[in-house]
């Protein structure tokens, strides 16, 4: 997947449907001169409706579409005829999408199967006509019901990519490599830290047939979950995830100082990621002999599965898939549902600034202005 294809957070406008006015119409023909009232409903305003699609990966084909506008309803009419209906307005995201409010932050519903349909925003219905406000009293109103509004809003739609297992460590530590090794994927390998941009998905083949889905993210830095490094952009995609597989190379300096610092940014970020399983693999084991081996065995946490591997020689690469078929299978390992917090809304303190310098630009002393043609401020 090309990087500038990858479109994981869009911002849209949305309008749905206005409701149809009721009719005011009052019967006449060439027999009645003055019959009663016979205004029909008015159709329904369209609705803006989410719809999951296993055929989209990315939200890059609503990258330029950001304005969603469903139809309106049409009015009602004589005899009692009900105004036709708004067309709703129909948005494919792939499955994993989670929607925000893009004013308040708030969290509003989750895309996770394929053909799931949320009805994001309503369409307004109908006014009734006057045939309803017939009374003993008032047997010919002259009034019907107006069409409700319907709802304007801007969403922002994120994507969680879904994976079996997500790959989880420091920049260069050899996750590329590996997801390039066990599946067909051709993610960007490269001797500079950040070679990975954007999540990469890759489908792992098993023995007899089977499969499993791996997503490699980009590194993670000790402060990713405060917007260190590309981390907390991209953190989001491990949420879904069964398990996670920490990746710490060989010839780092301390395995259980970078072990812990992974698992307090996924901590930091979000506390349910830590109840997920986790594995070990302690990569670039090609520069080990069988006595440093043992003694980094010694090293390495004791409350989780460690396994040594190699993508250049194949080194516990079987072991590897062995074990991460074995836990995803595991029914406590199964993805359960997760809580979304509500999103950060930034540019609200931008506004505020703005709108501090502009009770500060009000404040000024026009004197200096003096001479200048402003005489008259």
């Amino acid at each position: 997947m090309a990087s500038s294809n990858f479109v994981d957070y869009v911002k849209i406008y949305c309008r749905s449907g206005k409701g149809g006015p009721g009719s005011k119409h009052l019967y006449r023909d060439k027999l009645t001169q003055k019959g009663g009232p016979d205004g029909g409903d008015g159709g329904r305003g369209g609705h803006v409706i989410l719809r999951g699609s296993k055929n989209h990966w990315t939200l890059i084909h609503l990258k330029y579409a950001r304005h969603i506008h469903a139809e309106d309803g049409d009015g009602g009419s004589r005899s009692r005829s009900f105004g036709k209906e708004g067309a709703n307005q129909v948005i494919e995201v792939p499955c994993g999408t989670v929607v925000y409010d893009a004013e308040t932050g708030e969290y509003l519903c989750d895309i996770k199967d394929d053909g799931q349909e949320v009805i994001i925003f309503p369409g307004g219905r109908g006014g009734r006509g006057n045939w309803h406000f017939r009374t003993a009293t008032n047997q010919t109103p002259r009034f019907a019901q107006p069409g409700e509004l319907g709802i304007e809003k801007t969403i922002i739609l994120q994507l969680k990519v879904l994976a079996d297992v997500g790959l989880v460590g420091f920049p260069n530590a050899g996750k590329s490599t590996l997801l390039s090794v066990v599946s067909a994927a051709k993610p960007e390998i490269a001797n500079y830290p950040f070679t990975t941009l954007v999540p990469n998905l890759g489908i792992v083949s098993y023995r007899d047939t089977r499969s499993f889905v791996m997503a490699d993210i980009p590194g993670i830095i000790e402060g990713a979950s405060e917007g260190r490094g590309l981390g907390l952009r991209f953190l989001r995609h491990i949420e879904r995830n069964s398990i996670l597989l920490f990746m710490i190379p060989a010839d780092c300096d301390d395995i259980q100082k970078e072990h812990d610092i992974l698992l307090n940014e996924l901590q930091q970020y979000n506390p349910e990621l830590v109840d997920k399983q986790r594995i070990l693999a302690i990569t670039k084991c090609d520069l080990l002999d069988d006595e440093l081996m043992e003694e980094i065995k010694t090293l390495v946490p004791n409350d989780i599965q460690t396994v040594f591997i190699s993508s250049l020689t194949g080194l516990g690469i079987m072991e590897l898939k062995d074990l991460i078929w074995t836990e995803i299978n595991k029914e406590s390992n199964k993805v359960v549902e997760i809580t979304h917090q509500p999103m950060h809304i930034a540019y609200k303190e931008v506004e505020e600034e703005e709108e501090e310098e502009e009770d500060e630009d009000e404040d000024d002393d026009l004197s200096q202005y003096k001479g200048i043609g402003w005489d008259e401020l």
